[in-house]
């Protein structure tokens, strides 16, 4: 918004528009609540607004129209004006941590088996993605698999090296195999694009694999869980 006002105003605007006219829930969110951040065609556009602490009643008053939000408690406490209303309600957003954000997608995993449909399967051309066109190898190797993937996904998050040479001389691994191990990391969102010569960043935490081996360390019959526990 500082370097490019105008253009993010109008994209956010259209984006706004569009999602209520299709039923998209679009939230957006900044820690710059100034009048220089949240225009008035903004706020315009999002028929609900929350808010929590803020420093001082002015950045309460750019958020809701209203102070408060100045003098909450933090740690989740926030107050919230929905559509249509002048009325703020005080409530409290729970902290969800990425382990039990893990734990809930195994457990959804494990009972949401998906359901294909085999006619689609078999007619499908040998090959093809869903697009219609031929498969990459990138989307053959990750439909197939890698055994060095996960070895190499770890060494990446924990030394924070995105690149394809380390991972070919800390595996012993061909370059060309190296590097698609990391596009196939881009696609599962562990790493970002290439970035000329910054290389590419890696965009989960160091812990973030350390995090997943504890949840299953916590929860290691979650795959046993017996049918009568299963949400009906």
């Amino acid at each position: 918004m500082l370097a490019s006002s105008r253009a993010v105003e109008e994209s956010i605007t259209r984006l706004s528009q569009k999602a209520r006219a299709v039923g998209i829930h679009l939230v957006c969110a900044t820690q710059r609540p100034s009048v220089d951040i949240l225009t008035g065609i903004i706020k315009a556009n999002f028929p609900c607004r929350m808010s929590y602490k803020v420093r001082s009643r002015f950045d309460a008053r750019t958020i809701l129209d209203s102070m408060g939000s100045e003098q909450l408690l933090g740690r989740g406490d926030m107050l919230y004006l929905p559509p249509g209303s002048s009325t703020l309600i005080r409530l409290h957003g729970p902290l969800v941590t990425e382990k039990e954000i893990a734990t809930v997608v195994r457990y959804i995993k494990r009972f949401g088996k998906p359901d294909y449909q085999r006619e689609v399967l078999t007619h499908a051309a040998l090959g093809t993605n869903d697009r219609g066109g031929r498969r990459t190898v990138v989307e053959e190797e990750i439909e197939l698999g890698d055994p060095m993937y996960e070895h190499a996904a770890r060494l990446v998050v924990k030394t924070r090296k995105a690149s394809a040479s380390y991972i070919q001389r800390r595996l012993h691994l061909g370059y060309t195999r190296s590097a698609r191990l990391l596009d196939m990391m881009e696609r599962e969102g562990l790493v970002g694009p290439l970035a000329g010569s910054k290389g590419r960043e890696v965009l989960v935490p160091e812990n973030y694999f350390a995090e997943v081996d504890e949840t299953h360390e916590l929860d290691p019959d979650l795959d046993d869980v017996e049918d009568s526990e299963v949400p009906r």
